[in-house]
């Protein structure tokens, strides 16, 4: 067995299913390896991001790495942008790239540059194979990964090591991760802060999710009584139509959300990682130094506004032993939560946004795509101005339905996790939910999908520019400028891959072919002009919003 042979067992022996790349001349020898595998398979992409991607949508679906790999170089370099993205939406994901033979790593060489240095500061950890302590390297990259705050880790391969006789080295058997439990004395300073607030509030984060723990958290919520608002990344840890569910947080204008988190004396965040949406704008200056408990499974990030009092530990247990203490204490009663569910009322009819007309409104969009999809369907956001929509008022019923790219926030993220989605619940229905420019950055994975017979929607947002920059240039200068540009036919262009394209040319048509494009076969891409001119719209709504008393 060589080395490369050797990692691949090591691979297959951490539960690994798929890897996303492309073959390089310097992969050649683990490719080979995988190709022999009788329980990997290699997806070959268009694109090395793509591959990224993908491993950073399966990571994070799944909670296990998703493993993604390249060639020296250029193509290592093209794939540091998905894991990028999982360093800052905390996605599990080992990376692997190849790499010069030692012997010409110290001087210039032909495509070489030091590729682990510039994986540095996006990877949690890292490790150059030098043939010796491979299984030890390779369950340290999953641990790593896999260890709160997940997030990616990067393993590079030399040619000449790939090659080398691994001797009798043998793979590391997994081992479970287990978190601590918070003290009972800290435990019982929470209750009381939580039962001496008149007005508390959760702000729930991804780390719910990766903790599975939304059936605690609704347990919590309940018996306290608290509202519940979530970061973007965290959209179904609570089903939108929970009576304490408030909305989503994370956009920066003043909303009803804004004012229940100004009117809270005690805020409660429960694996939240700051970002996904800044304290400085939930706890500023002049209203109030508010008390916050953090609930998480590491300690909170220094922030000058984020001070707090932690319960680090088991997210899960953390909750169920609040409520337990809870059960255990007679005299208080649950909170009043009606000034919150008044907010939500707010938000849901206080915005008179238009539903109806030509180009189709961005809401009207929304709300066609909640309609086709069921409640374990999945969506996937793209960036632009269609993700501020879908954050803010798509009804996310499950964790684990709505992907979007938030801490780096990457064009061109969609497609590719669309394919993850797919590979792994090939039973759900999946949008990938594109601006006309994110959509051109990553087409080239609709051949990727063609090729492995996946059956999903492209929806196309089309308004000829970049919408969302032009969103904040109009906003800030008056004019929108450097953002236009044209578009292919992207029908014929869909049809090229082997997809079926749809053209929207009126409002009426776009929920049959929604409805249509998902029960077909394939790959559906739709082209659906969208009327931007409800971004201005709706951000005036929020600046000119009043706090009810």
């Amino acid at each position: 067995m060589n080395v490369a042979q050797l990692l691949v067992s090591c691979l297959e022996n951490e539960g690994v299913r798929y890897v996303f790349g492309l073959p390089g001349e310097e992969n050649l020898e683990f490719l080979h390896a995988i190709k022999k595998s009788g329980r990997m398979e290699l997806v070959v992409t268009r694109d090395e991001r793509g591959a990224s991607f993908m491993a950073a949508a399966w990571g994070r679906l799944t909670g296990r790495p998703g493993v993604c790999v390249s060639t020296l170089g250029p193509g290592a370099i093209n794939m540091l942008l998905g894991v990028a993205d999982a360093f800052l939406d905390f996605s599990p994901l080992v990376a692997i790239t190849a790499q010069k033979n030692l012997s010409e790593t110290f001087k210039e060489a032909h495509q070489y540059v030091d590729v682990f240095s510039i994986y540095k500061p996006v990877t949690k950890w890292g490790a150059s194979i030098g043939g010796k302590n491979v299984p030890e390297i390779v369950r340290k990259a999953f641990r790593v990964a896999q260890t709160e705050k997940p997030g990616p880790t990067h393993l590079e391969l030399p040619e000449d090591v790939a090659s080398a006789d691994a001797g009798s080295q043998e793979p590391m058997q997994p081992v479970p991760i287990r978190y601590p439990e918070p003290p009972e004395d800290a435990v019982k300073t929470a209750l009381g802060m939580i039962e001496e607030a008149k007005n508390p509030v959760v702000i729930a984060g991804g780390g719910v999710i990766r903790a599975g723990a939304s059936r605690e958290l609704l347990k919590f919520m309940r018996k306290f009584m608290i509202p519940l608002a979530t970061t973007f990344m965290a959209m179904g840890a609570v089903p939108s139509d929970e009576e304490l569910f408030i909305s989503t947080v994370g956009l920066q204008q003043k909303d009803y959300i804004s004012c229940g988190l100004e009117k809270a004396d005690l805020i409660i965040t429960v694996g939240y990682d700051p970002v996904e949406f800044s304290p400085r704008y939930w706890r500023k200056e002049g209203a109030g130094r508010k008390a916050v408990i953090h609930i998480s499974a590491t300690p909170a990030e220094t922030d000058a506004a984020y001070q707090s009092f932690e319960l680090v530990g088991d997210i899960r247990r953390t909750l169920s032993k609040l409520v337990r203490a809870k059960m255990a204490k007679t005299g208080k009663a649950p909170k009043e939560p009606s000034f919150f569910v008044r907010l939500k009322e707010l938000e849901r009819k206080g915005m008179p946004l238009s539903l109806s007309g030509w180009p189709v409104k961005p809401l009207r969009l929304v709300s066609e795509m909640r309609g086709v999809l069921g409640k374990k369907d999945v969506l996937v956001s793209d960036v632009g101005a269609h993700k501020a929509w879908i954050a803010r008022f798509y009804e996310a019923m499950s964790p684990g339905t709505v992907l979007i790219s938030n801490g780096l926030a990457s064009m061109g993220f969609a497609i590719p996790s669309a394919i993850a989605a797919k590979i792994l619940c090939p039973e759900r229905k999946v949008i990938a939910a594109v601006g006309d420019g994110g959509f051109l950055m990553s087409m080239s994975e609709l051949e990727t999908a063609s090729r492995l017979s996946l059956s999903f929607t492209v929806v196309i947002w089309n308004d000829g520019g970049y919408g969302l920059i032009g969103w904040k240039e109009r906003a800030r200068f008056g004019e929108e400028f450097f953002t236009e540009f044209g578009n292919p036919d992207f029908v014929k262009l869909a049809e090229s891959f082997n997809a079926r394209g749809y053209r929207v040319e009126k409002e009426s048509e776009l929920g049959p072919i929604l409805r249509d494009a998902l029960k077909t076969r394939g790959i559906s891409v739709i082209d659906c002009p969208v009327d931007y001119g409800e971004n201005l719209k709706l951000s005036g709504m929020m600046g000119d919003i009043i706090c009810p008393t």
